[in-house]
């Protein structure tokens, strides 16, 4: 049967419309695929620049990791042969002891200090458990900050230090309360470290804070990628 001319007419708006409608669609793909891959240039070129920037932080916190190790790792290890095996009872019992073998010239250690220490930590048994030497040079100084009383420390180490004046080194003798108590202490593969109810030794040598490197920015591009 013929159409009508309205029935024609009707026909026609529809199939533009759906060409309209394709087309559209169309152009919102091209868009977005457009979108896409400008977002992917700029995560790649910001990812370079990162990468660039973060690898210059590491050079510069090497650099800095080496002139500190050069400066003090003969100090330290001046005295590492200090560690020896000691009496438990006479070191659980004692309560925190300190024996100065260097007297520092820098400013004297209170609570509100901050500063940074290079240690040696071992065991009754005189069995080295944590120390700031590694293969003949010294790591990253620990950062007691932002101040000692504040510090995320063992309470020994809090009371032990103070009085003590930076670029001086103390043998500080702490019992297990002022320690790691009645847990001790694992590793991050559940291996035990410091049985519970062990009292500790430590070697300190207190330094001045290095001057702090800062790190580069994330960018934006980054983060939003990884969301």
């Amino acid at each position: 049967m013929a159409t009508t001319k309205a029935q024609r007419i009707g026909i026609s708006i529809i199939l533009v419309v759906t060409i309209i409608g394709t087309l559209g669609s169309f152009a919102v793909m091209i868009l977005s695929t457009q979108n896409q891959a400008q977002q992917n240039a700029q995560y790649q070129k910001d990812y370079a620049q990162y990468q660039k920037d973060y690898q210059t932080y590491q050079t510069k916190l090497q650099a800095q990791n080496d002139q500190l190790s050069a400066q003090y790792y003969p100090v330290l290890n001046e005295y590492a042969a200090q560690v020896a095996p000691f009496d438990l009872n006479t070191a659980e019992n004692g309560g925190i002891q300190t024996t100065d073998l260097l007297a520092g010239t820098g400013a004297t250690v209170t609570d509100s200090s901050s500063f940074a220490a290079y240690y040696i930590g071992w065991l009754p048994s005189g069995k080295v458990f944590d120390q700031s030497i590694s293969g003949g040079k010294l790591q990253a100084p620990l950062a007691l900050t932002p101040t000692l009383a504040n510090a995320g420390v063992i309470d020994g180490w809090k009371e032990g230090m103070k009085g003590m004046k930076l670029g001086g080194v103390r043998i500080i003798t702490i019992p297990s309360a002022k320690a790691y108590g009645e847990n001790g202490s694992k590793d991050s593969s559940g291996q035990v470290v410091i049985p519970p109810n062990t009292p500790l030794k430590f070697l300190v040598l207190a330094v001045p804070t290095p001057p702090t490197i800062a790190q580069p920015t994330v960018p934006q591009s980054l983060l939003q990628q990884g969301s």
